[in-house]
């Protein structure tokens, strides 16, 4: 039989060559794009105290920017990105991104607190046009580099969350926090019309049903597809690990004895930046079988990454280690699991992103208000005991699931 592997290799590889719409060029700008659009809704965390003084909104009070954003994110996950699948989304993704440019104008020009408010929400809602373009990008590859082609682009996203408290932070300081929202608008404004432009036509198959048959059927994916409920709840771990270090990550820097500005506090997503771009190559790997060795290494990692980072009063050199390692496992995983998940059904691609990046919310949102809640109780040394357990349980979870044979 190995004989004639490489006919067949040959063969797949015929097929797969005229079909690739997706050169590395496009793949970059669709990269740049997703983390220009998920960076929206993560420049307001290190604004909050000029948001709160000059709206007059108390301290106390005003986390509800971050509440309102992430919500409406999660309300775009589920209402708009399955859309994906019955509309066309060279369309579909200039569409959403133009009436970002408003919504980031109403923000960066906002009179009053409830203007601010409204314009948010619209922010996070269309954000999700990042996982509209992930499937875009899955679709245009062709079917022997759709593992790549996903993790060029989803790297982009996690480099977008990284970079977005380093962007706001350095603007507000030249120009004040409104500045981050309206070259923002400027910079989304001319990528709209690049991808326009750049986008090939959208020729593939769309469903014939109703938007409301489609908002069910994507309930019905998760009873049909079991690997699709394992690597949602795969996500939900690792990104509530993600949560756990970045939101808790400020307050033992800031406070003695290291106490550290925010700006070189913002320097440290650059060290998980790193992490990011190599595992933008765990793509590759699951495009050869390989995902399920890729993704419990990936979990070892993580495992591991937590010792470094117990050691942040010691040493912030084996913080920096931590957060590469933390950050490659993280973005390891979920790149394969989109490879692995963006393979089952051609015709619901935006369906399936949608139902695993619920799952994503999910993890985040859980992960960000167990640290801080840890924090208060048992400081630091709890923060990083959380997060490997919750490391150690998705560890465990992949090994009885693969296992299972999935």
């Amino acid at each position: 039989m190995g004989k004639f592997e490489p006919a067949q290799k040959a063969l797949i590889a015929s097929e797969s060559v005229p079909t690739s719409l997706l050169s590395r060029n496009v793949a970059l700008l669709f990269a740049i794009a997703c983390g220009m659009a998920v960076a929206n809704i993560y420049y307001a965390q290190p604004l909050l105290d000029a948001i709160s003084n000059e709206f007059g909104i108390t301290h106390s009070s005003v986390g509800i920017v971050i509440t309102i954003t992430q919500i409406c994110y999660a309300l775009g996950l589920l209402l708009l990105v399955p859309l994906g699948d019955l509309l066309n989304r060279r369309w579909l993704i200039a569409g959403q991104m133009l009436i970002s440019v408003l919504a980031l104008i109403v923000v960066g020009t906002a009179p009053v607190s409830m203007v601010l408010f409204i314009g948010i929400a619209v922010v996070g809602l269309l954000a999700v046009v990042t996982q509209t373009l992930v499937a875009f990008a899955a679709t245009l590859a062709a079917p022997a580099e759709r593992g790549r082609a996903v993790g060029v682009v989803t790297s982009g996203i996690v480099i977008g969350i990284l970079l977005a408290r380093t962007f706001a932070g350095v603007l507000t300081d030249l120009a004040g926090w409104r500045s981050v929202y309206l070259v923002s608008a400027g910079l989304t404004l001319i990528m709209a019309c690049v991808l326009f432009r750049v986008l090939p036509h959208d020729d593939h198959k769309r469903e014939s049903l109703s938007y409301l048959q489609l908002l069910r059927s994507l309930l019905t994916l998760f009873a049909q597809e079991r690997i699709l409920l394992i690597r949602g709840a795969l996500a939900l771990m690792i990104f509530a690990a993600f949560s756990i270090l970045w939101t808790s990550l400020v307050l033992p820097l800031s406070t003695p004895p290291i106490s550290l500005s925010h700006t070189a506090i913002g320097a440290f997503g650059l060290a998980g930046v790193a992490g990011a771009l190599a595992a933008a190559r765990a793509g590759r790997l699951a495009d050869r079988g390989l995902g399920q060795k890729t993704t419990g290494l990936a979990l070892i990692l993580l495992l591991i990454s937590w010792l470094p980072i117990s050691y942040t009063h010691h040493s912030l050199l084996a913080l920096i280690v931590g957060i590469v390692l933390l950050d490659l496992a993280v973005q390891a995983v979920h790149v394969t699991n989109q490879s692995m998940i963006l393979t089952l059904r051609p015709e619901a691609r935006s369906r399936l992103t949608a139902g695993y990046m619920i799952f994503y919310s999910i993890g985040s949102a859980t992960g960000s208000i167990a640290s801080t809640s840890i924090y208060v109780y048992s400081g630091w040394n709890g923060v990083c005991l959380l997060g490997a357990i919750v490391s150690a349980l998705a560890l465990l979870f992949w090994a009885l699931t693969h296992r299972a044979g999935t």
